[in-house]
C-alpha cells in the first residue's frame, strides 16, 4: 500500500510543483489539533501552528519534530498569525478582540486592544479582529473584520494612527476584512473574503485597486525572493499568482475531498518556509494541516 504520509499525486505546476505530506507534524502523545486557522515559519524555519485547541500555539522544526508551545493560559481563540523580519510573532485573537506580540523567545512584548473587551462602537478597534501585517516602516496594520469593516494602522509601539473602511462592496469597503499583509513595495493587501476579492491600498489607506473573482480569499503569503503571492481560498483552493495576476499554480478544484493533499474543508492559513515548502491549515475540520514539499 502507498504511504499515508505522502501523496502519490503532485500538486501545482512548473517551478511551483509539490508533493503533499499530511502527517508531517508529530504532536506529543495525547495532544490534538482543533481547527487550524493559521501557520507560519520564522527565519530559523521553526513552524508555528496556531489552532483552536488546548495547545493553541505549537512549534515544530521542518521535519515535524515538536519543539515547544507558547501562550498557554493566554491564547484563547486562534485566528491570524504573522511573523516579522525580527522573528516577532503576532497572534490575532478573534473572540477576545486583541493582538499579542511575542519576541522570538516567546516573551510577550505588546498587546493591542483590551483582552475580552470589544470596541464600544462601530469602527472602534477591535471587534473580532482577523490578522496583522507589518510595513517596512514598522507600522502595524490590523484587519478588523467580523464585527468591524475596518483596517487599523498603528505605530510600531502600538499607538493607533488611523482607520479606514466601511461595510459594502465598493472601493475601500469590506464584506469581511479577513487578512491584511504589506508587500515589499509597501502596498497593503486586504482579503475582502465575502466579496471574493483582494483590495489594494497605500500606507495611508488610499484605495489602489482590486483583484476580483477569487474563491473567498482567507489569507495570503508573499515570497520574499520573488513577487509572488500564495492565497488560501475558503472554497477548497490554493492559488499562486505573480503580482501581475498571472496564475502560476492552483489546486483543490473548489470541491471537498478526502484524498491526501486535497482539502477536506476550508483552507485558511498559509505560509512558505525558506526552502520553498508550503504549509496550509484548514478550518471547519479538526487537525487538517498540510505540508507541500517543493520538488
Amino acid at each position: 500500500m502507498p504511504s499515508a504520509t505522502r501523496s502519490d499525486v503532485r500538486f501545482g505546476a512548473g517551478k511551483y510543483t509539490y508533493e503533499a505530506n499530511d502527517e508531517w507534524a508529530k504532536l506529543p502523545e495525547g495532544w490534538t489539533f482543533g481547527w487550524i486557522p493559521a501557520v507560519a515559519a520564522d527565519s530559523q524555519d521553526r513552524i508555528f501552528v496556531y489552532s483552536r485547541s488546548e495547545h493553541p500555539l505549537v512549534i515544530f522544526d521542518r521535519d515535524g519534530n515538536f519543539l515547544e508551545e507558547w501562550g498557554q493560559g493566554l491564547l484563547q481563540d486562534a485566528h491570524g498569525l504573522f511573523i516579522d523580519r525580527e522573528d516577532n510573532v503576532f497572534c490575532t485573537e478573534r473572540n477576545t478582540h486583541c493582538v499579542y506580540k511575542f519576541n522570538r523567545k516567546g516573551e510577550l512584548l505588546m498587546t493591542l486592544g483590551t483582552p475580552g473587551q470589544q470596541g464600544a462602537s462601530d469602527g472602534e478597534p477591535f471587534r473580532l479582529p482577523t490578522d496583522v501585517g507589518i510595513a517596512s516602516t514598522g507600522e502595524i496594520f490590523v484587519s478588523d473584520g467580523y464585527g468591524n469593516a475596518r483596517v487599523h494602522k498603528y505605530s510600531p509601539d502600538g499607538k493607533l494612527i488611523k482607520s479606514w473602511g466601511s461595510w459594502g462592496d465598493g472601493p475601500s469597503q469590506f464584506g469581511l476584512s479577513h487578512c491584511v499583509r504589506v508587500d515589499r513595495y509597501d502596498r497593503v493587501w486586504v482579503c475582502d473574503r465575502e466579496n471574493n476579492r483582494i483590495e489594494f491600498f497605500d500606507l495611508e489607506g488610499n484605495f489602489q485597486g482590486e483583484w476580483a473573482g477569487l474563491a473567498h480569499p482567507d489569507t495570503i503569503f508573499f515570497d520574499a525572493k520573488e513577487d509572488v503571492v500564495y492565497i488560501a481560498e475558503l472554497d477548497q483552493q490554493v492559488s499562486i499568482y505573480d503580482f501581475d495576476r498571472n496564475l502560476l499554480a492552483q489546486w483543490g478544484g473548489r470541491q471537498p475531498s478526502e484524498k491526501p493533499g486535497e482539502f477536506r474543508a476550508c483552507p485558511h492559513g498559509i505560509w512558505v518556509d525558506s526552502h520553498g515548502d508550503l504549509y496550509v491549515g484548514e478550518v471547519q475540520t479538526n487537525g487538517q494541516l498540510h505540508k507541500y514539499v517543493r520538488v
